[in-house]
């Protein structure tokens, strides 16, 4: 009886143990997989049904792994819609830029006033930090158009993804730009460069705007 015992917590064990084996196409076994594979909650497409997922819930919430209404929005969605004739504005207090992506646009954006008050050293150290974030890889870190993208990289004696036509900030052509033409190009892209404007907050490409103007006076 003790051996047939022993064999049988053997046998469980080796079994055990190679479940936990995993590697190539096989992934070895999940225990509990509701602990490891979460349900993110969708902010406007909602599953209503609330049997969805039954076979994974190990909960008593009497509904479905999947399910992720809201039954007190009338929507039933998590989201909710912001009151009317409101508009979002930043913990500063700005409005969203309104600048439209055509060259009108960048015309009046060429007018603007930045709303960073702030001229001191900090807010130029901060914009260096975003710069070399988001430009250096293009315009250099001078700003002079030899990043590593533009001069692209030599491997083995070959030269690889040489990309023509990043601007030299501190070329001439580019001195009388203004803080406001820069913050409406990194928002919307110009020529060779594309939009950042839904990579890079506004008070951010304001920052980088006042580092590029700081760079073309050295």
């Amino acid at each position: 009886m003790r051996l047939t015992a022993n064999f049988f917590i053997a046998v469980s064990a080796a079994l055990l143990l190679a479940g936990c084996k995993a590697g190539g196409e096989y992934q070895g076994l999940e225990y509990a997989p509701n602990m490891y594979h979460s349900v993110a909650y969708e902010p406007l497409t909602q599953i209503t049904n609330k049997d969805a997922g039954w076979y994974f819930n190990a909960l008593d919430a009497r509904s479905g792994e999947f399910y992720n209404s809201n039954p007190y929005n009338p929507y039933r969605m998590n989201l909710r819609l912001p009151p009317k004739n409101t508009v979002r504005r930043n913990k500063q207090g700005w409005l969203p830029y309104r600048g439209t992506n055509d060259a009108d646009g960048l015309v009046n954006a060429a007018k603007l006033i930045s709303p960073l008050k702030d001229t001191t050293a900090a807010v130029i150290d901060q914009g260096k930090v975003l710069f070399e974030m988001y430009c250096k890889h293009c315009h250099g870190a001078k700003g002079e158009g030899n990043g590593k993208v533009a001069e692209g990289v030599k491997i083995d004696g070959v030269d690889h993804s040489a990309f023509a036509g990043v601007a030299n900030l501190r070329g001439e052509a580019f001195k009388s730009i203004t803080e406001g033409h820069i913050f409406h190009v990194i928002t919307y892209g110009k020529g060779r460069m594309g939009a950042h404007g839904s990579q890079v907050s506004e008070e951010d490409r304001w920052k980088i705007a006042r580092y590029v103007k700081e760079l073309q006076k050295n």
